[in-house]
């Protein structure tokens, strides 16, 4: 069942008859609206499912319940570590930051959405072969994509290419997903796409899924020692 509580907290429920196992509690953001939150982006949904006696793996019952205000950041699946190599880094910086943890996302609307930002202003960190143990970081604000003549117009070389997920956590020591400069084992040259150049407020990977650092992009480009190109197009745009 959903509903809409005008004090801003979810209405008590007495736990079914027979549950008496833990329950999960997750949070996601609910396109429902009410007279206390009438615009989607008001609401989050607290969602309460306790397991099966006989088998943890299915949901015996559940319940949600919309709730007025943002959803809040909680860990994905499984401990997420309280620090990492990225975190930091971007410390030692000495830029301003703050650090998001949510939920494993299943693509990129879903993570701006948990970390309350706009698409455009979620950068994937993209690692590029140039040569024999030679490497680039490429920021991608999602909904673009790098352009191959463009990036190689910039770095000036004939040919480029994408390592696998094994040469890339080589080249960076972090596993493809989690891939940022922040950290990374060597401090290779970081191209920013001119498309971020200004914004407020830019979220990177933090080392770890589910970890993510939120800074403003002039500051990106300092603590990263970033050249600023254009380097990308939109994910609709003609292939390079």
């Amino acid at each position: 069942m959903r509903g809409c509580h005008a004090g801003g907290a979810a209405a008590a429920r007495p736990r079914p008859r027979g549950l008496d196992a833990a329950p999960s509690i997750a949070f996601r953001t609910d396109s429902v609206s009410c007279a206390t939150a009438p615009h989607a982006a008001d609401l989050h949904e607290v969602v309460v499912r306790w397991p099966s006696r006989g088998d943890p793996a299915r949901v015996r019952y559940a319940v949600a319940v919309s709730v007025p205000g943002p959803a809040p950041s909680v860990p994905g699946p499984g401990p997420e570590p309280a620090d990492t190599p990225a975190i930091r880094a971007i410390a030692g910086s000495g830029v301003p930051f703050s650090v998001i943890r949510t939920a494993r996302p299943h693509g990129p609307e879903e993570s701006a959405r948990l970390q309350g930002i706009e698409l455009g202003s979620l950068l994937r960190t993209i690692v590029v072969r140039r040569g024999a143990d030679d490497y680039v970081f490429v920021l991608v604000p999602a909904g673009r994509r790098f352009d191959w003549p463009k990036l190689r117009a910039h770095l000036g070389v004939t040919r480029l290419s994408l390592p696998d997920q094994e040469e890339a956590k080589a080249a960076t020591g972090y596993e493809r997903g989690a891939i940022t400069p922040f950290g990374a084992s060597h401090a290779w040259p970081v191209v920013a796409d001119a498309s971020i150049a200004g914004l407020p407020r830019v979220a990177i990977g933090g080392g770890a899924h589910g970890v993510n650092l939120h800074l403003a992009a002039a500051d990106l480009v300092v603590a990263l020692a970033a050249e600023v190109a254009d380097v990308t197009v939109a994910e609709d745009g003609p292939a390079g």
